[in-house]
């Protein structure tokens, strides 16, 4: 199991120089991959453009773009730029988001999921192959031949919770990215309903990319209760409670990965023994002692 780092808490004070400084010390570090989220006001595939030239052995990927906020067309573009910038491989995550945030904050028609990722792939897919696309669809459509700024395809990951999503995840794209799943439901769900449709498909098994939350500390009980106030947003969604329920999860607090060294190791000992292909840890420490305590123990395992 690679090991990588989700720089999404960054987020919460964007500075372009802390995020290079981040990406720098992560391939210092030995880790595999810098991963972002797609949130607020900072671009996700502009931000990884922007740090092209920073730590060029390092992995970028977007975890995730949701699909509503950008017809597939501008997806493609902006991806096709961010990999010309890298020259190298860039993994795109993209999701749907949630109907909540898509009603209430974008103020737009949720629409069937899979009737909406069906169409976007369809027009996603092949801009990112040659630059064309010819597709008539139910939500997207698009009749286009262009020239692209590089001929590198960016691997496309799918955020993918539900059975239906898993399926087409395995049989289209090259790999899921997961947050606040734990073990179990890996090893009883997600690796064996995208491995048996990549199988059906005559496809090579999907990259299964799983990011949580991760403290090493001495003190559990507050570092959980912080991630639980952190985080109690993601045991409200639908798509995310379904996941902490088969956990047997009360709360998102209870799938992140929390505990002394011995402890944390044992969790991702169990995620990797699931099928986690790769681990990109969230490092949310309480103390500046944590933090480095977590990043030492994730160094050793990167």
């Amino acid at each position: 199991m690679r090991i990588g780092l989700n720089a999404s808490s960054l987020l919460t004070t964007p500075n372009i120089e802390d995020m290079r400084a981040h990406a720098t010390q992560a391939e210092q570090d030995g880790f595999s991959s810098w991963w972002l989220a797609q949130t607020g006001l900072v671009d996700a595939l502009g931000m990884i453009g922007a740090l092209a030239s920073s730590a060029p052995s390092l992995e970028y990927g977007t975890a995730v773009v949701p699909t509503y906020s950008r017809h597939p067309s501008t997806m493609a573009g902006q991806a096709l730029t961010a990999q010309a910038a890298l020259n190298r491989p860039l993994a795109l995550g993209i999701g749907l988001s949630h109907q909540p945030v898509v009603e209430d904050r974008m103020k737009m028609e949720w629409q069937k999921p899979m009737g909406h990722i069906r169409d976007y792939l369809n027009v996603l897919e092949p801009l990112l192959e040659t630059g064309t696309a010819n597709h008539d669809g139910t939500y997207f459509s698009m009749h286009y031949e262009g020239p692209r700024p590089t001929e590198q395809k960016p691997s496309v990951i799918m955020a993918a919770l539900g059975p239906q999503m898993l399926k087409l995840c395995g049989q289209r794209a090259d790999g899921t990215i997961l947050w606040m799943v734990g073990e179990r439901t890996i090893a009883e769900h997600i690796a064996p309903t995208i491995n048996a449709a990549a199988t059906d498909a005559a496809r090579p098994n999907p990259r299964i990319i799983c990011s949580l939350p991760t403290a090493v500390t001495s003190d559990p009980d507050s570092t959980r209760a912080a991630h639980g106030a952190i985080f109690e947003l993601y045991g409200q969604l639908p798509s995310y409670r379904a996941m902490l329920d088969r956990e047997g999860a009360a709360g998102p607090q209870d799938v992140c990965v929390i505990g002394s060294e011995d402890e944390v190791h044992a969790r991702l000992d169990a995620l990797a023994a699931a099928g986690t292909t790769d681990f990109a840890a969230l490092e949310l420490g309480i103390s500046p002692e944590d933090m480095a305590r977590t990043r030492a123990l994730l160094k050793e395992r990167g």
